[in-house]
Parts: C-alpha cells; sequence; structure tokens
C-alpha cells in the first residue's frame, strides 16, 4: 500500500504560487490511489518548468531535450510494456517546440498518458508568449501584443482522432485527481491539458481568472466526437473542463507482433546476431 508522500522527493524550485505544485500533489495521490510502485512507473520530460516535475517524483524519470519528451517515452513503452509511461510537459515544450511529436505519436497511439501543464506562456526562459497564448495578451518579448491567435491543442487532438482528449484546472484538485487516474488506465494515448496559473510572467491568466470562468458541462456521451469536438471550441467567459472524448482503439505497441510475450528489455540479447548488419556499415 503506497501513500501519497511515498512518490514526492527533490528539492522544489517553482515559484509561490505556481500551479505545478497542484499537479505534483494531485499525481503523487493519483498515482497512490492507482496503488502502482514507483519502480513500475517512467515520467519522461523535456526543458521547462514543467518538465522538472521528474525530478519531484519519486519514479523512474527521463529529462531530455526541449519538445521532445515524446520520443524517448515511445521507445521506453515500446521496450518495456509493463511500464506506467507518462509525459509531463508544459504549453511551449508540447505543442511549440513538441508539436512534431505531438501529431505523430497521437496518429501512432502508444499507450501513453501525456499531463500538459498549460499556463499559457513560457515560464523558465521568462514569459514570452507560448502557442496558447491568448491574441493580444502583451508580453516583455511581444511588447504590441501577440498577433496570432493560439493553438487550441484539444481540437487539434480530436481532429487527428486521438482516443482520450480531457481538460482540468489545478484549481480542481479532485476532477484532476480522477482524470488522471482514467488517462494512466486508458488503453492508448491520453491528452490532459491543465490549466495552472503562473504567478511570475502571466499576471492575465491568473488562479482567479481562470476559477471565475471554468466549469462542468454535462457530457453525456463521451465517445461523441462531435459533441467532443464543439466543447474543445469553447473558450474565452466561458471554459469548460472535463474529459471531451474517450473513445479506445488499438494501440501502437498491438501492431508490432514482436511485442508480443515477454518485454523486450528483459529478452536476452547477442551482439553478435546483428554483426552482419552493422558489417555493412563500414
Amino acid at each position: 500500500m503506497y501513500k501519497a508522500e511515498d512518490y514526492l522527493a527533490g528539492e522544489i524550485a517553482w515559484c509561490p504560487g505556481c500551479g505545478n505544485f497542484s499537479i505534483r500533489e494531485t499525481l503523487s495521490e493519483a498515482l497512490a490511489e492507482l496503488e502502482l510502485a514507483p519502480h513500475d512507473i517512467l515520467i519522461c520530460s523535456g526543458i521547462g518548468q514543467a518538465a522538472k516535475i521528474a525530478h519531484y517524483i519519486n519514479a523512474n524519470g527521463f529529462n531530455g531535450l526541449h519538445g521532445r519528451a515524446l520520443p524517448p517515452a515511445l521507445g521506453a513503452r515500446v521496450a518495456n510494456k509493463n511500464l506506467k509511461v507518462i509525459v509531463e510537459s508544459g504549453d511551449g515544450d508540447s505543442y511549440g517546440e513538441g508539436g512534431n511529436h505531438l501529431i505523430h505519436n497521437i496518429r501512432r497511439n502508444p499507450d501513453i498518458a501525456h499531463f500538459v501543464h498549460n499556463n499559457q506562456i513560457y515560464g523558465l526562459t521568462k514569459g514570452q508568449a507560448s502557442p496558447t497564448s491568448d491574441q493580444g495578451m502583451e508580453t516583455g518579448v511581444q511588447v504590441e501584443g501577440v498577433s496570432v491567435p493560439p493553438l487550441n491543442p484539444l481540437s487539434l487532438a480530436l481532429a487527428l482522432n486521438a482516443g482520450f482528449v480531457a481538460r482540468c484546472f489545478t484549481g480542481e484538485k479532485e476532477h484532476l485527481r480522477e482524470t488522471m487516474k482514467a488517462a494512466i488506465n486508458f488503453e492508448g494515448y491520453a491528452l490532459v491539458d491543465i490549466l495552472q496559473p503562473c504567478p511570475s510572467f502571466n499576471k492575465v491568466n491568473t488562479h482567479g481568472w481562470y476559477k471565475n470562468r471554468v466549469y462542468f458541462p454535462e457530457i453525456e456521451d463521451p465517445q461523441d466526437w462531435s459533441a467532443a469536438m464543439e466543447l474543445s471550441r469553447q473558450w474565452g467567459d466561458k471554459i469548460p473542463l472535463g474529459i471531451f472524448y474517450n473513445k479506445p482503439r488499438s494501440t501502437f505497441e498491438a501492431s508490432l507482433g514482436a511485442l508480443e510475450g515477454e518485454p523486450l528489455a528483459f529478452r536476452s540479447f547477442d551482439p553478435q546476431s546483428v554483426a552482419g548488419a552493422q558489417d555493412e556499415f563500414f
């Protein structure tokens, strides 16, 4: 039996009031309630404030390049299907630098839970606009305001036929915890966009700003793609939260017959068996 505190580790370097604290605490609660052993979990991240969470959770971790959290996550999942693989990253990390990997991993549909800490700003690099910053938002870089409309990650994911698409808010921790658990247990790629305040660099989308707008719509059929798409496009005075879409489909791993049976990571390997292929390059 595991407790939430069993998953907490590291000296935290986030700013006071950052929504990442809530995400870390809620994730530890979700892992404990799922009774997942730390050695059975892998958290992959890239670069950014959100990506630091791999250092602050007691589990296997891989902290890689900016926007490149999904490739090692996919590789780890293929190598060891016994692992629960979680990707933790920010809106810039996943939707900006990592946008190409986002697109193709939705297409592949590996069994990965992807939690995006969306504060609508680049926090680590001191406050320039991110792909999800609202049009007109003024920053230290975009001094006349952001000139282009924001990326809508949930609509994008739905358009690409993602099987699990959800939005949460750090101010609604119980809902966030239950959604995290559902995403981790989902067989396939699960995207959870988590709205969170950045008190240091985003003075617009504050905790209060979100709190005054978020609501829980009645979702009658989580497999109704059109209804999910309509919810995903709501933004402004009212921002819906919930699991908009939940419809499993065949995973990437299921398409690879070589993955049947014992995980690749535990199979014996003789380097001489690939010597012939290696010799062709010399």
